[in-house]
């Protein structure tokens, strides 16, 4: 089978009307709920979930969160605020910077980067990026940090300091989820979870944080996709056209720095192309790559499919209670 880009093709129209339907179908009659939560994040995926409810519902059923940290990007919150008035919305902002800073999050962070960088402190500014996926070895993290001075610090984490940095960092995903809840919990409404199709399958998602929702209008489109989807819905072009990044942390990052073994684009057609058990071959010429580098995405996809399984299980009981199945 040939392989081309137009494989991620989608009749815009009728994806938007489909997905517009289904949303109205799950929240009032499956979850029995009077309208939905998006947060938004000045990001293509948040704008087209919030763009879909408004068309679902109308905008007097769509409440949007803006919400924020000490570590975001001002632009950011900028795109979130032009997106919300171009689709009639007044957001609800709510700066969690201080929740955070409360909880630890950015003490246990600092503190884990600091026995690998021993000068980190006030001012100094990081960000963690992956290797080795796509030479064929095992993936490691490596932690990059900036001090004030603008010298630039390169390390290899260990596995703990990996970990306690992640762990602390996910408080954000976690705490504008219990905000979602909240607010959904008050107006009887629905929460919209946003990931795309790369992310979900990937596991690039935090349990109970981002990953936590009711219903994930998009996680069946490729990144690609849901791009054209809010072209066709005439987002605001510097939401329409924002580059995927992680916010997160207090440099700059791409999610293919972090996570994915290439850029979206590239990865969309990766991802399409293990679906379609197409081999590394066509994937390789299509992409510019050897065939051995193609082999080596494809196992990447597959490691992060194993590593993040667990991302997608509800909790496990010791004995079934048949009562009470899940729908």
């Amino acid at each position: 089978m040939t392989l081309d880009w137009s494989v991620l093709d989608i009749d815009a129209d009728a994806e938007v009307e489909r997905i517009s339907a289904q949303l109205r179908e799950s929240v009032a009659r499956t979850l029995r709920r009077r309208g939905v939560v998006v947060a938004i994040s000045g990001g293509v995926d948040s704008g087209v979930c919030a763009a879909l409810a408004v068309r679902a519902f109308g905008p007097q059923r769509v409440l949007t969160l803006i919400l924020p940290e000490h570590e975001s990007s001002p632009d950011s919150t900028t795109r979130a605020r032009s997106l919300a008035a171009h689709l009639g919305i007044q957001p609800v902002e709510q700066d969690i910077g201080p929740t955070l800073e409360a909880i630890g999050c950015y003490r246990w962070r600092d503190d884990a980067a600091r026995s690998v960088v021993p000068g980190y402190g006030p001012g100094w500014r990081m960000k963690i990026v992956v290797a080795g996926g796509t030479t064929g070895r095992i993936n490691h993290f490596r932690l990059i940090a900036h001090s004030p001075q603008g010298e630039v610090h390169e390390s290899r984490l260990g596995l703990q300091e990996y970990l306690q940095i992640v762990a602390a960092t996910s408080f954000k995903q976690r705490i504008r989820k219990t905000v979602e809840y909240f607010h959904a919990d008050r107006r009887n409404y629905a929460v919209i979870g946003t990931p795309n199709r790369l992310e979900y399958d990937q596991g690039f998602f935090v349990k109970n944080g981002d990953g936590a929702a009711d219903i994930k209008p998009i996680a069946h489109l490729y990144k690609s996709q849901v791009y054209a989807l809010a072209q066709f819905l005439r987002l605001p072009a510097e939401v329409a056209t924002a580059l995927p990044t992680t916010d997160t942390y207090s440099l700059p990052q791409g999610q293919d720095e972090f996570y994915f073994a290439l850029p979206y684009r590239q990865m969309d057609l990766a991802l399409w192309a293990l679906n379609h058990r197409i081999a590394p071959e066509p994937l390789a010429e299509v992409l510019g790559l050897s065939a051995e580098a193609a082999r080596h995405v494809y196992d990447d996809i597959r490691a992060k499919r194993r590593a993040t399984q667990y991302l997608h299980r509800h909790a496990m009981l010791v004995s079934p209670v048949s009562e009470i199945e899940p729908a």
